[in-house]
Parts: C-alpha cells; sequence; structure tokens
C-alpha cells in the first residue's frame, strides 16, 4: 500500500528556492563530453539510524543497497506486467508445478568469476536451508504448492513443486541471485555481514563513510553499453519538505517518496527540467461490510456508488494527480487486455450521478421520510459510521467527500476517527460499518484482485487479511482457484474477466481513486526516466530497468 504522511503540504520554505534549478547545470555531476553521466544522487536506501553499519548482504534486513549489486532472474513491468528478461533470458512453465529458466551467458560476478546457473539453484536451494531468507515462498505453501527441489544443468534451472505453483512466479523471478564461491561458507545468510559485495549488478562499492555511499560504474558489466552513469551516490532520509529542497537545489536526481503536491512544490520552480510520475500502484476503495445491512443488499451497493464525487476526491486528496478508478479493479488502460470485451476503459469508470442514485435508492426502498432523510426498506433508521485512520490525510479528504455525497442523497452518514491500530481491529473483528481500503494492483491477479474476494482471505481475529470487506461466494471462489492454476494467457483472460463481472455487477468494494507509486525527478544531467506517456516501467519497479534508459541530458 502506498505510504501516507502527516504532512501533506510541502513546508513554506519550499517556495524560497523556486528559482534555484535554473542554476544546477553548472553543478558537478552534469553530463561530461564523453556520452556519460559524471553522478547521480539519490536518498540511501536505509534510514539513519541503520547510517554506519556495512552490510551489503541483500537478504539482511536493512543492507545499504538492495538494489545494484545483486540482480534478480528478470525484471516485471508492473503497469504492463510484460517481463524483461535480466539474468535470465526466457522461462517456461511445464504444466503449474516445474518452471524452468534459461540463464544468460557471458555474465560475471564483479570478482571476475563466471556467473552459472549454479548461483542460481545454490540461490533458491538457500532459501530451503534457511527459511528466513525465503521471502518468495518457494519453500512454503504461500500462494501455492512448495518446491520439492531445484536443480540446475547446463544454462537451465528447473524448479519442481508439489502442485500448483503458478502464483509464486513474480516474487520467484524478484530475489536476488546470491554468488555461490561467496556465499557458500558464511553459514545463515540473514546473520551474514557481507562487507565486500561480489555481485553482477552495474556498479560496485567506491566508498561509503557511514552515511554517504558511492557506487562506480562497472565497465565489464554483462550490459555495460545501457549503464550511462559513471558515479550513483545514495545518501540521506528526507521528508516531503526536505526532499523538494533537495530536489531544487540539484542536492537529488530522484525521489521515490512522497511530496504532496509536486506540481507546486517542485515543477513549478523549473518546469523545464523538474518532473514527476505517479503511477498507479492499485486502486483505493470503500469497503462496506457486507454482513451488515444495507450493505449486504446489491442495490443499495450500487446506488450509493453513483453518488460519489470520484473527480472531487482525485482533487481533494491527491491535487488531481490520481485518475478516477476503474470499478473493475484493474489498472486501466494498462491490463485492458484483460478487459472482457463488452466493456470499454471509460464505462468501467463509474460517473458522479446523485439523480441516478437517487432513484435507485428509492427503486430499492430505501426512501426519504419527512426529515429527508432515508430508512430502511422496514422504515428504521439508516445511519453509516464511516470509520477513517487518525492521520491518513489523504483518506480523511476522501471521507469528507463521500460523507457530504451520501448526505446528500439522504443516506445518514458521520466519520469516525480511529487509531490506525483501532481500525486495524476493526477490520480482523468486523465490528465496522466502511472503511477505507486497497486493493493491490499486480500482475499476479489470483493473488491480488483475486484475494480481495476469496472467502479465505477474510480476516481472522488476529490478522488482517485482503477480503475486509467479507465477500463471500462459492463462485467467485472457484474462479480464483482456477485463476491460480492456470498459466495460459486466455484461460487467464476469461476467468480475470469473470471477476470483473462480479466487480461491476455486485459491488463488493466500491473503487474511488487510483493509489500511486512515486519517482520525482530532474532532467538537467539525465533523460529518459519513465514518463506516462513512456510507462516502460513502474516507480516501483526494480529501478535497474530505469538505469538501464536513462542518457546524458542534451547540451543546452
Amino acid at each position: 500500500m502506498h505510504k501516507r504522511t502527516r504532512a501533506m503540504v510541502a513546508g513554506a520554505a519550499c517556495a524560497l528556492l523556486l528559482g534555484v534549478a535554473a542554476c544546477s547545470s553548472s553543478m558537478s555531476g552534469q553530463s561530461s563530453s564523453d556520452g556519460m553521466i559524471a553522478q547521480l544522487t539519490f536518498p540511501a536506501e536505509v534510514s539513519d539510524t541503520v547510517g554506519g553499519l556495512v552490510n551489503y548482504n541483500p537478504y539482511s534486513p536493512n543492507p545499504l543497497t538492495s538494489t545494484w549489486l545483486y540482480e534478480p532472474v528478470m525484471v516485471r513491468n508492473g503497469l504492463s506486467c510484460t517481463i524483461t528478461p535480466w539474468l535470465a533470458t526466457g522461462y517456461s512453465w511445464q504444466g503449474t508445478n516445474q518452471l524452468t529458466f534459461t540463464m544468460r551467458d557471458g555474465v560475471e560476478w564483479s570478482d571476475g568469476k563466471p556467473f552459472t546457473a549454479e548461483d542460481v539453484a545454490f540461490t533458491y536451494n538457500l532459501m530451503h536451508k534457511y527459511p528466513a531468507i525465503d521471502k518468495a515462498g518457494i519453500w512454503n505453501d504461500t500462494f501455492g504448492a512448495p518446491a520439492t527441489s531445484v536443480t540446475a544443468s547446463g544454462d537451465s534451472v528447473v524448479l519442481t513443486f508439489s502442485g500448483n505453483a503458478a502464483s509464486k512466479f513474480d516474487d520467484i523471478i524478484k530475489q536476488p541471485i546470491l554468488p555461490e564461491h561467496v556465499y557458500q561458507s558464511v553459514g545463515d545468510p540473514s546473520k551474514y555481514i557481507d562487507k565486500s559485495p561480489v555481485g553482477t549488478g552495474p556498479f560496485k562499492v567506491d566508498s561509503y563513510n557511514g552515511r554517504r555511499l558511492v557506487l562506480a560504474r562497472r565497465p565489464d558489466y554483462w550490459q555495460a553499453d545501457k549503464i550511462k552513469v559513471k558515479k550513483l551516490v545514495l545518501e540521506g532520509s528526507y521528508e516531503a519538505s526536505e526532499a523538494a529542497l533537495k530536489l531544487k537545489s540539484g542536492g537529488l536526481d530522484a525521489y521515490w517518496g512522497e511530496i504532496p503536491n509536486p506540481q507546486k512544490a517542485f515543477v513549478a520552480a523549473d518546469p523545464a527540467h523538474n518532473h514527476f510520475y505517479y503511477a498507479p500502484a492499485g486502486t483505493t476503495v470503500l469497503d462496506f461490510n457486507l454482513t451488515k445491512a444495507p450493505f449486504n443488499d446489491v442495490r443499495f451497493r450500487e446506488a450509493v456508488s453513483y453518488a460519489i464525487n470520484r473527480p472531487e476526491i482525485s482533487a481533494k486528496a491527491t491535487y488531481g494527480i490520481m485518475k478516477p478508478a476503474s470499478q473493475t479493479g484493474l489498472k486501466l488502460p494498462f491490463t485492458d487486455a484483460y478487459l472482457p470485451s463488452e466493456y470499454t476503459d471509460a464505462q468501467t469508470v463509474l460517473p458522479y450521478d446523485a439523480a441516478k442514485a437517487s432513484q435507485l435508492l428509492d427503486a430499492a426502498g430505501y426512501r426519504k421520510g419527512p426529515d429527508r432523510k432515508r430508512t430502511l426498506p422496514d422504515g428504521s433508521p439508516l445511519n453509516l459510521t464511516f470509520s477513517v485512520q487518525a492521520g491518513f490525510i489523504d483518506y480523511d479528504a476522501m471521507a469528507d467527500v463521500i460523507t457530504r455525497d451520501f448526505n446528500d442523497v439522504g443516506v445518514t452518514t458521520k466519520i469516525e476517527t480511529n487509531a490506525p491500530d483501532s481500525v486495524d481491529a476493526q477490520k480482523k473483528s468486523g465490528d465496522f460499518q466502511a472503511l477505507l481500503e486497497y486493493v493491490d494492483g499486480g500482475c499476479q491477479f489470483a493473488t491480488g484482485l483475486g484475494a480481495r474476494l476469496a472467502s479465505n482471505q477474510i480476516p481472522t481475529k488476529t490478522d488482517v487479511l485482503p477480503n475486509v470487506e467479507r465477500w463471500r461466494d462459492a463462485a467467485t471462489d472457484q474462479e480464483i482457484a482456477q485463476l491460480s492454476a492456470t498459466v495460459d494467457k486466455s484461460a487467464q483472460k476469461q476467468l480475470v474477466g469473470k471477476l470483473v463481472d462480479t466487480m461491476m455487477t455486485q459491488f463488493p468494494v466500491t473503487a474511488l481513486v487510483y493509489a500511486p507509486t512515486r519517482i520525482i525527478y530532474r532532467t538537467d544531467k539525465a533523460v529518459g526516466w519513465p514518463t506516462e506517456q513512456d510507462p516502460y516501467a513502474h516507480p516501483a519497479d526494480n529501478r535497474l530497468l530505469i538505469m538501464t534508459h536513462l542518457k546524458p541530458a542534451p547540451a543546452a
């Protein structure tokens, strides 16, 4: 879920630096005459409290960098769901219980030793021996059957599972691969302190002084022709206002955190060079408790869905950046290949139509009394309480709009603000009427959208699980089970289409606006960042993919 901050407006100090960015071309790090970028600066990947502890082990709790030294076998674009081969050049499923990767030839570790398929098998098998690093759930029953073996032969790595494991794929491909010749003798890798990293990545450690990590480009990197940055500096942890200042002054070249109203706080200072891309990660939704009246009535859920002014929610909660979301639960238009033919992208975004909402409420028996307030069909009062997490400023803004809109059509609604832990307790117990939640927009639909609708994902007394609304439907469960058990694209489309139809006709949750992942960046030194016009990478994707697209900015 996207990160939230209590401060939603950048500090007034940002305004003092509106003209600074124009001077940044004279600073260190600008493009050099050899077609390279001398230096880029990003925030540190660990908090200040971890600074000074030298550890590059990607499976430790707080590695100094988990991005630039060790690489995965493949990289998935979180928007289009396309896959970019990386250490592996290809993959194939044999049924849904055996996965084979073909590994790339000619890759070298940073110490000059050859990278092989045995390194990949070693890494995955290490997760069996030390379950603490099995973040992909390869060897347990998380989202599929556990593995029974991982073997390497020639350039192939074969993972064999005890049953269907198709839904594990995205987590498997993103695990960083370790060098067997280094890690075979270190014991428990979750406890190993890696001070001299040996990776396949595009950079190696140049220096670290306890707060500033400098990485140097590897000229022997297997795709060195795509890496145009000579030095990469990772330094500092920044809140919104600090990040805006550092970006505008040229002290940062990119930032992946939240800067509220980035158009005003950052872009306006230098529109030619200051940019941002907030891409959808998933969907913010309104969850009703479907076990309680009137929320167990699909007619009520449909009616009030039209009472919500989503463009106003976008404006007030996201400064108009994040668009009203499709009721399908899909990130459209990026995944419209999975959209059933009877729908168009535009048709799936519910319009604001208070008159239609009122008509549907009347027809369903939720009529207004003399006081203009609606009652339940049996004539008893209809009162809705909206649980909102204290400090979630974007949620507060959304709830304000929804509450006003519901009251406008006669559905008496009030907001109840609680500590986040208290709202989580309500999710576990079911002691709520309405709250705001999130639908994961990942590419494994069975574990994203499917998890929001699966009856085995209803929260328990001890765990907050995705199906907070408590949707129960045997046909939906069967569709999700079938979806998790196929890697056939046409079958996946058909099954996703059935989930889409449930979302569009049964309104188990009500989509509001897309939830963002962010990248805020400068183009005075480097160009080629992902944009809305060229979404080759999702901001939440492995940043290696972005690095291979960056090129020196044209000379002024």
